[in-house]
C-alpha cells in the first residue's frame, strides 16, 4: 500500500511536472532562435507597413514573455520559488499576458490582410516611420496603464498563499466578477477565433474559384494562404485552453484540495506558450525551399 501512494504524483506540486520542464526549455530555445532570425528578416521589410509593425511589436512581446521563462524553469527543477510573492504574481500573469497580447496582434495581422483583400489593396502602410514608432507607443503605454496596475494590486489577493510556491491561485476564481470576466473572455476569444477562420475560408475558397489551376503561381495566394499560419497558432495553441477554461470554472477546486483539473489546466496553459514558434514558422515560410516543396507538394495532391 505504501509503494502505491508513493507513486501517486501529487498534483499541487510541481514534481509531476517534468516534462513541463522540456516543453518550456524547447520554448525558450525555439523562441529565442525565432526572435534572432525574424531580426534579419525585419531589417529587409517596409518598416512603414502596418504588418511589420505588428511583427515587431509580436518580438517584443515574446521577447519579455521569454525572460520570465528561466525563472519557471528553476521553480520547475527546484520546487520551491525563491523570488518572493510580488514576482510570482508578474511571472504567472505574464503566461496569460503573452497568450492575449499574441492573439490580439494575430488578430490586428490578419485583420489587415483581410482588409487589403476585399478593398483589392496591395498594402496598409503608414504615412512615416514615425507614426509607426508612435503607435507603437501607444499601445503599450495603453497595456501598461491598463495591465500593470490591476496585476500588482489585484491578482493574487483574494486568497492566501505561500511564499514558496507559485502558479497556484485558482482561488482568485471565487470572485464573481473573476469568474464573469473569464466567462467573457473566454467567449470572445473562441468567436473571433471562428470568425477569422470563417473568413480566411471564404476567401481562400472564392480565390479557387477565380484562379482555377493556376493559383500557385499568383503572389495573392500565398498570401493568403501565410494567414494560415496565424489562424494554425490559434487554433492549436490558443483554443484548447479556452475551451478547457470553461470547465475548470467550474472545477477549479477548493483551497488545498489537488485534482486533475489543475494539472490540466496547467497542461493546456503552458501549451499556449509554443505560440513562440511562430516566429520560426514566418522565416520558414519566407524561404524558397519551403514554398518549393508545399508547391510540389501541392501539385501531387490531385494525382492521389
Amino acid at each position: 500500500m505504501a509503494g502505491q501512494n508513493t507513486s501517486q504524483p501529487n498534483l499541487c506540486d510541481p514534481r509531476w511536472t517534468w516534462h513541463l520542464t522540456g516543453l518550456y526549455i524547447a520554448v525558450f530555445i525555439g523562441g529565442v532562435t525565432g526572435i534572432i532570425c525574424i531580426l534579419f528578416v525585419l531589417v529587409k521589410m517596409n518598416s512603414k507597413s502596418v504588418t511589420t509593425t505588428a511583427v515587431i511589436n509580436l518580438v517584443v512581446v515574446h521577447s519579455v514573455f521569454l525572460l520570465t521563462v528561466p525563472f519557471r524553469l528553476v521553480y520547475l527543477v527546484q520546487e520551491e520559488w525563491f523570488f518572493g510573492m510580488p514576482f510570482c504574481k508578474v511571472v504567472s500573469a505574464m503566461l496569460h499576458v503573452h497568450m492575449y497580447l499574441t492573439f490580439l496582434f494575430y488578430v490586428g495581422i490578419l485583420a489587415v490582410r483581410y482588409l487589403t483583400f476585399f478593398k483589392r489593396k496591395d498594402k496598409v502602410e503608414f504615412y512615416r516611420k514615425l507614426h509607426a514608432v508612435a503607435a507603437s507607443t501607444a499601445l503599450w503605454v495603453l497595456v501598461l496603464v491598463t495591465v500593470m496596475p490591476p496585476l500588482l494590486t489585484q491578482y493574487g489577493s483574494h486568497g492566501e498563499y505561500k511564499d514558496t510556491k507559485c502558479f497556484q491561485f485558482q482561488e482568485e476564481l471565487k470572485e464573481t466578477y473573476v469568474k464573469v470576466l473569464n466567462y467573457v473572455v473566454v467567449v470572445a476569444v473562441i468567436a473571433i477565433a471562428m470568425a477569422l477562420l470563417a473568413f480566411q475560408v471564404f476567401i481562400i475558397v472564392s480565390m479557387g474559384k477565380k484562379l482555377h489551376h493556376s493559383w500557385l503561381a499568383h503572389q495573392e495566394f500565398w498570401a493568403q494562404l501565410k494567414n494560415l499560419i496565424f489562424i494554425g497558432v490559434i487554433f492549436v495553441c490558443f483554443l484548447p485552453y479556452q475551451f478547457f477554461r470553461l470547465y475548470y470554472l467550474q472545477h477549479h477546486g477548493a483551497k488545498g484540495q489537488c485534482h486533475s483539473a489543475m494539472l490540466y489546466n496547467e497542461i493546456f496553459l503552458s501549451v499556449t506558450a509554443i505560440s513562440c514558434f511562430d516566429l520560426l514558422l514566418f522565416v520558414l515560410w519566407g524561404s524558397r525551399w519551403f514554398k518549393q516543396n508545399i508547391t510540389e507538394l501541392l501539385n501531387c495532391l490531385p494525382c492521389c
